[in-house]
């Protein structure tokens, strides 16, 4: 776990609304990655999860890896200008429009997140980028995000867009987190592409008991959510779309986030933590 002082922001640091009592999924998520914009109570968090499985950074880094290479490749390959990205987090290296406007420079990009400190640190980021914002919303519930005003201003829905859910349904409970993202797909239009990344129990005995050991940290602590699916589940999600192969060799479907269209060579094994968050492209027909 990074190290970093007790309180890392100071009071005058909080952002208006911001509740520095109480755990973020973001400001936990940034930590891992290395950043620093989390609160003793997100500490605590990240101190048990680090105590219960000492390599759960993993996680957070192969899901971060899949959403870099992902991107890359719906910016480079799709003709896709337009991004959706459902609980963008924290800025940090290589955010979602820093990827897809390399590519391109024009391509709209339309964050959405609800965590006053991920809208206080985005807005100011995106300040002069006029092809990327920031909408304050809740990513859970679909029609509310559609039906945004900015959303519908720099979103046509009517062409293929890129719609982003990386790390983000794990923390819906319940069977509904299908329905959350059907409401999303139905919106799209053909040739659209969904990236989605989640928590996953790889049904081996061994890795089973690697992600019921941080789920009960994140379900039953002040979290209360962060639950790992399995295979079929999280497939389950994207219905009606064509799943993408995650490798040369697999057929279509989703793979350990480490191991989907990696950059190279792997020269060290995966820890059991990262066989723990998988990612799945798929395309709408």
């Amino acid at each position: 776990m990074p190290s970093a002082p007790p309180s890392t922001l100071s009071p005058s640091q909080v952002p208006v609304g911001v509740d520095p009592n109480r755990p973020s999924i973001a400001r936990i998520y940034d930590g891992f990655l290395g950043g620093n914009h989390y609160y003793e109570v997100d500490r605590a968090v990240m101190e048990k999860i680090n105590a219960a499985v000492p390599e759960a950074v993993h996680i957070a880094r192969g899901n971060r890896g899949f959403h870099n290479r992902a991107l890359r490749m719906l910016a480079n390959q799709t003709g896709i200008r337009q991004f959706l990205d459902c609980g963008s987090g924290l800025p940090t290296a290589e955010n979602t429009h820093q990827i897809v406007q390399r590519a391109h420079r024009d391509a709209h990009v339309v964050y959405i997140d609800n965590d006053p400190v991920v809208l206080a640190h985005g807005r100011a980021l995106l300040a002069e980028n006029e092809y990327t914002h920031m909408v304050d919303a809740d990513i859970f519930q679909p029609k509310l995000v559609l039906e945004n005003e900015t959303v519908r201003e720099y979103i046509d829905f009517s062409q293929p867009l890129g719609l982003l859910h990386i790390g983000t349904i794990h923390h819906f409970e319940g069977d509904g987190a299908v329905d959350v993202m059907r409401q999303y797909i139905d919106a799209l239009a053909p040739g659209s592409f969904v990236a989605l990344a989640h928590f996953y129990d790889p049904e081996v005995p061994e890795l089973t008991a690697v992600a019921k050991r941080i789920e009960e940290i994140l379900v039953s602590g002040p979290l209360g959510a962060g639950r790992f699916r399995k295979r079929t589940e999280i497939e389950g999600m994207l219905p009606g779309l064509e799943l993408l192969p995650p490798n040369a060799t697999s057929g279509p479907g989703m793979s350990v986030c480490d191991e989907w269209w990696p950059d190279g060579p792997r020269l060290t094994p995966l820890s059991d933590s990262a066989k723990c968050v998988a990612g799945v492209v798929g395309r709408k027909p």
